[in-house]
Order: C-alpha cells, then sequence, then structure tokens
C-alpha cells in the first residue's frame, strides 16, 4: 500500500484557531472537565475576558506531551445565556441547537441510557459552559487549572456545577483493556500525518471556513467573526461495565486463549492495537505499538469477514476500504477526530464480580458536520447492521442498549454467533457544545445585547 501524497495548499489561521481543538492527547495524560452555569449576562461575559488570557492559540506543539493547555467551549444554551443575538443562535447545526438529550431516541440512548437516568446536570439546560484540561502530568495540570480557577473562582453569576477528573490507566489501555487512540486522521494544512497512509482529510471537516471533503464550505454561524475557526465538540459520558463483559466472555469460551480471541473480535483489534487484519490469530504486541504499521492495512480485502468480522467496534466506526465495492459511501465524509479519556479506577485483571466502581471513557469528538459525522456513525454505523447485511445486529459495545445484542464471527466451515450480549457500555450524560475562535471569544466577550 503506498503513502497518499498529502495536498498542504490550504493554509489555516492558526492565530485564530484554540489550540485544543487539534491538539494531540499526550500519553501518559491527566485531565479534568468542568462544566459552568452562567446566572448572570454579565458575569457570564466577564468570565469570557477573564479567560481569554488562559486559551491559547497557534499550531498545536509538534511534541503533544511538551506542555498542558485549557479548551472552552459552549453549549446552544451557554449563548443564549450570554446574550448571543437570535439571529446568530438560529444559524447553528440544528442538532447543536436541540442538544443530544433531545437527540437521544435517535443516538440510541435508551433503558439504562435513557437521559432521565443521566448524571446530573448533564444534558439539561443548566450546562453553558465546559472546560477541558489536558497535560501530560498533575504538576502542569495543577498550574494551568489554576489560571481557569483564576477567571471563574469568585465571579458572582457564574457556578461549576460539574467536574469530572480523566487519566490515563496504569495499563495504558481503556477499561474493557484495550489500546485506544488508534487511527486518527490527518487534517490537511496541519503539516502533521498522523495517519501515513491514508491522504489528509480536508481541514473543513474539523474547522470551520474551509473547503471541506465536499469541495464546498460547511454551513457556518453567522456573523462570520462567531463561526470562522470554530468547531464542534461532542461529550459523552460512558460507563463501562467491564466485569459483565468478562463475565460474558467467560462464559462464551471454552478457555482462556479462546476467551482473548472472541474479546478481539467484538474489537477488531487486540489488546495492543493490532489489527485482526493484519494479525488475526494472536495478538502481536510490537505490531500494536508500530505507528507506522498498525494502520497500514485496509478491510478491502476480507469482505466476508473472517480476519476481522464486519461487526466488529472499530471496524464499524471506520469501514475503511470494506465499503468502496459498493460506491455508495465515501468514508472520508464521516470521519472525526477522537480525543477521549479514561475516567475511575481500572478492575483488577481477572476479576468478573462488579465492585460498584464508576469507571469508564469520557468520548469527545470534534468535527464540523454534527449529523454526517458522530450521528452519523452512532446510528447508521454502530446502532444499525443494515450497511453490513446484519440489520439485526448492532456494535457489540456501544450500541443500542434496550434489547439484548446478537454478534456474528464469520469463520469456516460454520460461523460463530453470540447471542444475548447485554449492554457493556452506558451512557451516564452528553452535550454538544461549539469551540468558537479566538476572535469570537473576543466578540462573546463584548456582548452588549
Amino acid at each position: 500500500m503506498s503513502t497518499p501524497s498529502a495536498d498542504e495548499s490550504v493554509e489555516l489561521e492558526w492565530d485564530d484557531i484554540q489550540s485544543g481543538a487539534l491538539h494531540e492527547r499526550p500519553s501518559p495524560y491527566v485531565g479534568r472537565y468542568v462544566l459552568i452555569r452562567i446566572d448572570d449576562r454579565e458575569a457570564g461575559r466577564e468570565l469570557v475576558r477573564r479567560l481569554l488570557p488562559a486559551i491559547e492559540a497557534g499550531h498545536p506543539t509538534a511534541d503533544p506531551a511538551r506542555d498542558a493547555w485549557i479548551t472552552v467551549a459552549f453549549t446552544y444554551q451557554g449563548l443564549r445565556a450570554l446574550g448571543v443575538p437570535s439571529d446568530s443562535l438560529d444559524s447553528f447545526a440544528p442538532e447543536f441547537r436541540a442538544g443530544m438529550a433531545a437527540r437521544a431516541a435517535e443516538l440510541g440512548d435508551v433503558g439504562d441510557s435513557d437521559p432521565g437516568n443521566w448524571e446530573q446536570p448533564l444534558g439539561t439546560p443548566a450546562v453553558h459552559i465546559a472546560l477541558a484540561a489536558l497535560s501530560p502530568d498533575s504538576v502542569r495540570l495543577a498550574k494551568v487549572m489554576e489560571r481557569a480557577q483564576q477567571a471563574y473562582g469568585q465571579l458572582p453569576g457564574v457556578e461549576v456545577i460539574w467536574r469530572q477528573d480523566c487519566y490515563q490507566l496504569e495499563t495504558g489501555r481503556t477499561s474493557f483493556g484495550f489500546r485506544d487512540g488508534i487511527g486518527q486522521p490527518a487534517v490537511e494544512g496541519t503539516g502533521r500525518n498522523t495517519n501515513p497512509h491514508e491522504a489528509p482529510i480536508k481541514a473543513g471537516e474539523f474547522l470551520l471556513g474551509y473547503p471541506d471533503e465536499t469541495g464546498a464550505l460547511p454551513p457556518m454561524p453567522s456573523p462570520d467573526v462567531l463561526g470562522r475557526n470554530g468547531t464542534y465538540l461532542v461529550f459523552r459520558k460512558l460507563h463501562t461495565r467491564v466485569a459483565a463483559y468478562r463475565q460474558y466472555l467467560y462464559d462464551q469460551a471454552s478457555s482462556r486463549a479462546e476467551e482473548r480471541l472472541l474479546a478481539a473480535k467484538t474489537v477488531g483489534r487486540w489488546p495492543s492495537g493490532a489489527p485482526l487484519s493484519l494479525s488475526s490469530d494472536q495478538d502481536d504486541p510490537e505490531l500494536g505499538a508500530d505507528p507506522d504499521r498498525n494502520n497500514r492495512f485496509s478491510y478491502h480485502d476480507d469482505l466476508d469477514g473472517f480476519k476481522c468480522p464486519a461487526g466488529a467496534h472499530a471496524r464499524r466506526a471506520n469501514p475503511r476500504g470494506a465499503l468502496d465495492h459498493e460506491n455508495s459511501v465515501n468514508v472520508r465524509l464521516h470521519r472525526m477526530i477522537r480525543r477521549s479519556t479514561s475516567y475511575g479506577p481500572s478492575l483488577p485483571e481477572g476479576v468478573r464480580e462488579d465492585d460498584g466502581a464508576d469507571r469508564g471513557i469520557v468520548f469527545v469528538c470534534v468535527g464540523a458536520h454534527l449529523k454526517r459525522q458522530f450521528e452519523f456513525v452512532k446510528t447508521q454505523w454502530l446502532n444499525d447492521g443494515i450497511f453490513i447485511g446484519a440489520p439485526q445486529e448492532a456494535d457489540p459495545l456501544v450500541g443500542r442498549s434496550d434489547t439484548p445484542g446478537v454478534f456474528t464471527i464469520p469463520r469456516r466451515p460454520v460461523r460463530r454467533r453470540l447471542r444475548n450480549l447485554p449492554p457493556f457500555v452506558v451512557t451516564r450524560g452528553g452535550e454538544y457544545f461549539f469551540v468558537p475562535g479566538l476572535r469570537a471569544l473576543r466578540w462573546l466577550s463584548e456582548l452588549d445585547s
């Protein structure tokens, strides 16, 4: 497979882009998410003014482990609370205006994941501003958070209403035991190709004001100063039922080796990150740790899924070449930048009984098109199986959780079918945010309506 050439003709306005919008997550990392409610419009604008010196613009450092940074984002209700004019509010994407809780039924947030069961105040109109801070270590995180606290601390009219700390687990993997964050798309104009085996995705897929993969400019909020160089951010707190996942695999397997294989088949990769497409029979930690090889594959030569099942989580989230033969889906239109983090303690290796601890993933992704990026992938690829010819099957990890799941593993001479999969991931809350550019933040701070 040859390395695609990159078209770097687009020039990004780095002085206006929040550095956190495109900043890679360091490894290891520690972080914190803070949600704020605005009770007084003038106080909210003062908060934005105070935050501005703490929000860095410019090209993300070539070494993502070198620094700490803060990203500030707003819900639709938050922009209303700041006094953004109605004509500007109406120019935002419909999904953003509605909010994630209102989209729950379509997104598959039902049953235990229904917004009625969400952690307060997630998904409510009280969530106005999100601050996200990430750092390679706790010392630098404390310093960058101190700058933020100086902005919102002792400011009547704004209230911190929720906080979530996150960190890389000691295993370096997710709570389910798999390496995460592999296969991020490269963005045209950044000069960095994080995936050298895929041509960079047009900047307009991730930042407003630039051409996207269709060649057009994505719809942008008005006025231009508010929308340009901004992006949408998807935020979801996902509780992982690790003990139930392990117990289910244990019950389905006749040996420890088969248990590990079934786990890899549901994910599409081995715990090390090695893809099944390149190592279908056993884990290959050296392959999983090699960024030059662990993404050098496609599913075009495995359409029947004998190496990696078509319904595996990683393959559903990014079908790669598996859909090329249909000439109906351009996978590049549905790529997202994922910046997910882990929270809560890890469950000790081998334990299959729930210890009652809250653990999971804070799923974060950014993109310029909420509908055809996050919502399309969630509803059409993760929750549904029509595109893989299995309409009754959903993603075995994060699909709809209102009915027991089914997962098919192609094999010869007879396929293996896992039945009655319980929900292993439960949505605890979420929201759609808008991440403005620096000029937009100044515009928001100077509103006088």
